[in-house]
């Protein structure tokens, strides 16, 4: 019998190596520092219109009809879960002329139970107004607190689109915002037939809609047409205002339709900031070595030694 020439397949047969290995990728899992790679994140100030308007009961989920702004708080919820580690999300709610940061950007996975908790508090509860200027005031004081923000903080407002005051459906204008400034995204929530307005009181109580005569409706500018009555007490949303207005702006604009419709809005490549994030792949070396372990300890099949003389005399009989 020769002996094998490569002493170090015979070490390679043996399993003597493998503990010591699974050792150094033990202590690798332990001792290893996260390591950087460039991804894809996002930074945005989510802002909710809190007004009446947003109470309206005309978009659905599982099944069972749901408030607007319980159904954006929804899709927004779906959407934290799958934004990656790294992106930065913070809240903002919108009455009157004003959008008010309730929440600066913080990071989605280290704070995710603090987000969604700060989340499910945001509600018409905040309102301290009951008029609702959008272009030319909710907009413009989220993208100004964007740019205030800075590192690159884009702006997601949701609302349904309905001014009260009213103003003409012609009037999109935006006051003193050049486009670029920042980006984002308008989005827009709710049905397509009108419906009346909850009115509630000063501690969050409903007390019945709005009715006609207790609502300032669109009066019709001199010398024009006729036109039906506005029926500002009812509500719907307005898409074809609130894309003009997203036009001015260079924001996108998307209805949200169900609560996982949001989430490819927000994680649009072109929002994306590439960033150095630090990642734990400690779970690599600790893979490794329970592959290690567990080949260690396979019971090895052994072969079962053949009889060769006795075969022989098998052969020799039947001959």
């Amino acid at each position: 019998m020769t002996r094998d020439a490569r002493p170090w397949t015979r070490y390679l047969r043996g399993r003597w190596w493998q503990i010591p290995l699974a050792s150094l990728l033990l202590a690798a899992a332990v001792l290893m520092p996260p390591i950087e790679f460039k991804r894809p994140v996002y930074r945005y100030v989510v802002t909710f219109d809190i007004t009446q308007s947003m109470d309206v009961e005309d978009v659905a989920m599982n099944g069972k009809p749901a408030s607007r702004i319980d159904f954006a708080k929804a899709a927004m919820s779906d959407t934290l879960a799958h934004l990656p580690c790294g992106s930065e999300i913070g809240w903002s709610v919108f009455t009157n002329q004003r959008s008010l940061l309730l929440v600066a950007p913080v990071e989605v996975c280290s704070n995710y139970d603090a987000l969604l908790s700060s989340l499910d508090q945001i509600s018409g509860n905040m309102r301290w107004v009951n008029s609702s200027v959008i272009a030319q005031g909710g907009i413009y004081s989220a993208i100004r607190a964007a740019v205030d923000l800075g590192h690159g903080t884009d702006v997601v407002f949701i609302t349904d689109g309905q001014e009260a005051p009213p103003v003409a459906p012609n009037e999109t204008t935006v006051r003193d915002i050049p486009q670029g400034l920042v980006h984002g995204w308008l989005i827009g929530v709710g049905g397509d037939q009108p419906a009346p307005i909850p009115k509630t009181n000063a501690d969050g109580v409903r007390t019945g809609y709005w009715q006609a005569d207790e609502v300032r409706q669109v009066r019709p500018e001199p010398g024009a047409p006729a036109v039906a009555e506005s029926h500002e007490e009812l509500s719907q949303l307005r898409e074809p205002y609130l894309e003009a207005v997203a036009g001015h702006l260079g924001f996108g604009y998307r209805r949200l339709i169900a609560p996982t419709s949001l989430r490819a809005s927000l994680m649009d490549a072109r929002y994306a900031h590439p960033v150095p994030v630090a990642t734990d792949i400690r779970w690599v070396p600790a893979l490794l070595a329970l592959v290690l372990l567990v080949w260690r300890f396979l019971p090895v099949r052994r072969a079962v030694p053949v009889d060769k003389s006795a075969s022989a005399a098998v052969v020799t009989a039947r001959a």
